[in-house]
C-alpha cells in the first residue's frame, strides 16, 4: 500500500476509534473471529493452548488488540499485535506477553520466518488494494510449518448493499473498490477481493489452504452493520481462510 493510501486508512481509523468502541464494546470483550460471533475459545483455529506454548503469534490489524490480548492471557505465547492506527492501539490493554506495534499490513516490519502463527480478524486485508503482495508478506514472515488464519468479508457478500435487510444483489461482483470522498479528498477505502483473488494469492505465495470456514448465523446474534439474521440465514457474511506454510 502506497503512502497516500496508508494515510487514508490511518486517518480514518484514528478518527473512528472512539465511535467504534462505543458501538461495539460487547464484541470487543473477547476473541471474536467475525460478526457471526464465532470465538477462538470454541473454534481453536490457532491451536490448543498447549500447542502455542513458547511460540510467537502475530495479529495483523489488531485494532485495540482484544484478540491478541486474549491469546496472551490464555496461552504461554509471545504475542505481537500490529495496526496502522495509533488511535486504535492507544485503547489496547497492556500485559505480559503482549507487544504492540504501529505498522502497515502491506509491509510487515518483521524478519523472515520469525513467527509460528499469524492471524487477522477482519484487520487489514479488506483495506488493502494488493491482496497478493500482502499474502506474500504472510508467507515471508511465517516459519516453515507455520499457520495463518485470516477472517475477512465473504467475497459473495460484496454484491449486496450495505443494508442488513437487503437481500437483492445490486453491486457488481467484479467491482474492486468502495471509495468515499469528502470535498474531493478520499477519506474511506475498502477493497473487494473475489474468491479467485484469495485462492490465487494463497497459491502464488506458496501457502497451502487447508480449510475455508463460512460461519453460520446463530439465533440471538446481534446485527452488525450489514451482518444480520435476515441475511445470515441466506448467505455467509464471513470467510475464514486457514493456511499453512
Amino acid at each position: 500500500m502506497d503512502a497516500a493510501q496508508a494515510g487514508v486508512q490511518r486517518r480514518h481509523w484514528d478518527a473512528d476509534a472512539a465511535r467504534y468502541h462505543e458501538d461495539h464494546g460487547d464484541y470487543l470483550d473477547t476473541f471474536h473471529w467475525c460478526p457471526e460471533r464465532l470465538t477462538e475459545d470454541e473454534a481453536r483455529l490457532l491451536g490448543q493452548p498447549e500447542d502455542l506454548a513458547g511460540s510467537t503469534v502475530v495479529e495483523i490489524g489488531c485494532g485495540s488488540a482484544p484478540c491478541a490480548a486474549w491469546v496472551a492471557r490464555h496461552t504461554d505465547a509471545q504475542v505481537i499485535g500490529l495496526d496502522i492506527s495509533a488511535g486504535m492501539l492507544a485503547r489496547a490493554p497492556r500485559g505480559p506477553g503482549l507487544h504492540l506495534l504501529q505498522a502497515d499490513a502491506a509491509s510487515l516490519p518483521l524478519a523472515d520466518s520469525c513467527t509460528d502463527v499469524l492471524f487477522s480478524s477482519f484487520g487489514g486485508y479488506p483495506f488493502l488494494p494488493d491482496l497478493g503482495a500482502a499474502v506474500t508478506e504472510i508467507s515471508r514472515v511465517l516459519r516453515p510449518g507455520g499457520r495463518a488464519v485470516i477472517a475477512a468479508n465473504h467475497p459473495t457478500a460484496w454484491i449486496f448493499p450495505d443494508d442488513p435487510d437487503a437481500l437483492t444483489a445490486s453491486i457488481p461482483y467484479f467491482q474492486d473498490a468502495y471509495l468515499e470522498w469528502d470535498d474531493g479528498e478520499l477519506h474511506y477505502a475498502e477493497f473487494h477481493h473475489t474468491m479467485g483473488d484469495w485462492v490465487r494469492a494463497i497459491a502464488v505465495a506458496g501457502l497451502t489452504l487447508v480449510d475455508l470456514i463460512e460461519p453460520q448465523w446463530r439465533d440471538g446474534t446481534p446485527t452488525w452493520g450489514q451482518w444480520s439474521a435476515s441475511r445470515g440465514h441466506v448467505f455467509p457474511g464471513t470467510a475464514i481462510f486457514v493456511m499453512e506454510n
